[in-house]
């Protein structure tokens, strides 16, 4: 190791702080996702498996001056923390659990190689290792892949790959193509980019306030949920082809499972009849994996499942394990060698840097080995046993599980704090949102601690279910999902694809 350099001050090098400071400095600067600033949070101390290390301190947004102490000064202590176990894998993430052995060396072992290299005109191990992996999970359906730093950016991306086909494929006279809009469907969420904001709901998400300055796309009613009858299917089918117009370049879709647009989840026969139109239209199917990708749903892909294959496939979060942030843009053959001009103009900084790329590559690996997907098989039988008698509960709305996720709808939003704490105070991290309480668990978690998620989001439902009605149950949702009213669907400031006489349920 080389000497300290004689300009080296320990004043600016980082120190330990207590959670006091922390919470103070976090409070008072800095912005957290969805949220205003000052709102509060909690410090994490460490993580280990499924869990983490919460401090007792929450933050808040008194002004006032650190106060700073002697070493042997009482205000020194660190508050007593707590063990939780994490249920929500850190945003669906870490899918191997924190700080997982395998993951830790692979970013050890690069870091002291290469931590970063620009991309342009360069390459390493790495990457290549990533990609290999992933066209064997992918079963190589893909040719081209596309590396960036965060799940929007990948739809950005496939959102770029998408129209430059149409313009390779579908050419005008001057080198341009009608075909420049994106078709969806509504209750979808797809990153907070532009582009990605442009094609999540635009009215029950939560981007409305960008309304009329983001591109107008096609909108189509949310689509049928898991159990739809055949006549359902292909009536909701009928609705997506009416709207399948000249300038439909691309469908992009959660499938399977739509997440933070409400976590509703459809049959994989859908996937089939959205699969035939595109391929009967011209039109690029782009499949939103960045939350279902690497066996949430017990499956590696939920596409690939149902026996299609997308044009464009984004995934994300678990493609690190959770350990940074990397994600990927995966195209066929077709769509790379159509593309017009071939040159796809997007270039991040920190594209295909080799730190994440290296874990990203572990991480595959260990999916390809396959040993979680009976661990996803237990999860999926826990959280049907420790769920499904919620559904008789005050207040709630509907009981769904898939996979390594579990949801319990509520027939009202619940607030965040109460739900929040009474999470906490049965040991487990949770974060709901709107109606929905839910999980997305490690899937290293035991039987033991699928037990207490499950007695802390019975915990939330008691505490937050006072509104005394059922709701509605998944069946009965069938029954009006594609009904909705002429003005509900004109209001939006995005174009919307008419309704047949019924509209779509809203999350």
């Amino acid at each position: 190791m080389p000497d300290t350099p004689a300009h080296f001050s320990p004043e600016f090098s980082p120190k330990f702080r207590s959670s006091r400071e922390i919470s103070r400095i976090d409070a008072q600067h800095i912005w957290h996702p969805y949220a205003a600033p000052g709102e509060p949070t909690r410090v994490v101390r460490s993580t280990d498996g499924c869990y983490l290390e919460l401090a007792d301190a929450v933050t808040t947004a008194a002004p006032g001056p650190a106060v700073e102490a002697s070493a042997d000064s009482e205000s020194t202590a660190q508050p007593d923390s707590q063990w939780v176990i994490d249920g929500m894998s850190s945003w669906w993430a870490a899918c191997f659990g924190h700080s997982h052995p395998r993951l830790v060396a692979a970013a050890k072992n690069q870091i002291d190689a290469m931590s970063h290299v620009m991309f342009g005109g360069l390459t390493h191990q790495p990457a290549a290792q990533l990609t290999e992996n992933l066209l064997a999970l992918t079963e190589n359906r893909y040719q081209q892949v596309f590396y960036s730093d965060s799940g929007s950016v990948a739809v950005e991306v496939a959102i770029k790959m998408a129209l430059q086909y149409a313009r390779g494929a579908s050419p005008a006279a001057d080198g341009e193509t009608s075909r420049n809009k994106l078709l969806t469907w509504r209750s979808g969420y797809h990153g907070d980019t532009f582009q990605a904001m442009s094609v999540c709901d635009p009215d029950g998400g939560m981007h409305s306030l960008w309304n009329g300055t983001v591109k107008e796309q096609i909108f189509v009613p949310a689509p049928p949920t898991r159990g739809a009858s055949a006549q359902e299917r292909e009536e909701y089918l009928q609705l997506v082809e009416d709207a399948m117009n000249g300038e439909v370049a691309a469908m992009i879709i959660e499938p399977v499972v739509q997440g933070a647009g409400g976590m509703r989840f459809h049959d994989h026969e859908l996937l089939v009849g959205i699969r035939e139109l595109c391929s009967k239209h011209g039109i690029v199917l782009i499949a939103d994996e960045i939350a279902t990708g690497f066996g949430r749903t017990g499956e590696v892909f939920t596409t690939h499942a149902a026996g299609i294959t997308p044009d464009i496939l984004c995934v994300g979060k678990a493609l690190t394990g959770g350990f940074m942030s990397l994600a990927a843009t995966l195209a066929t053959k077709e769509v790379a060698e159509t593309m017009q001009p071939a040159a796809l103009m997007h270039g991040p900084t920190f594209m295909a840097n080799p730190l994440a790329c290296a874990v990203a590559a572990e991480a595959t690996a260990m999916i390809r080995e396959g040993a979680w997907r009976s661990d996803v098989a237990r999860i999926e039988s826990a959280l049907v046993a420790g769920l499904h008698p919620l559904r008789d509960k005050p207040g709630v709305a509907d009981v769904r599980v898939l996979g390594a996720i579990g949801v319990v709808e509520m027939d009202a939003d619940v607030d965040m704090a109460q739900a929040t704490a009474a999470a906490l105070s049965a040991g487990v991290w949770l974060r709901p949102f709107g109606r929905l309480v839910y999980t997305m668990p490690p899937y290293i978690c035991n039987d033991d601690e699928l037990i207490a998620i499950c007695q802390a989001i019975a915990r939330i439902v008691e505490v937050c279910g006072t509104h005394g009605t059922r709701g509605i149950r998944d069946t009965e949702a069938r029954t009006t999902q594609l009904t909705e009213t002429t003005t509900a669907t004109t209001s939006s400031t995005r174009t919307t694809a008419t309704a047949p006489t019924t509209p779509e349920e809203t999350a």
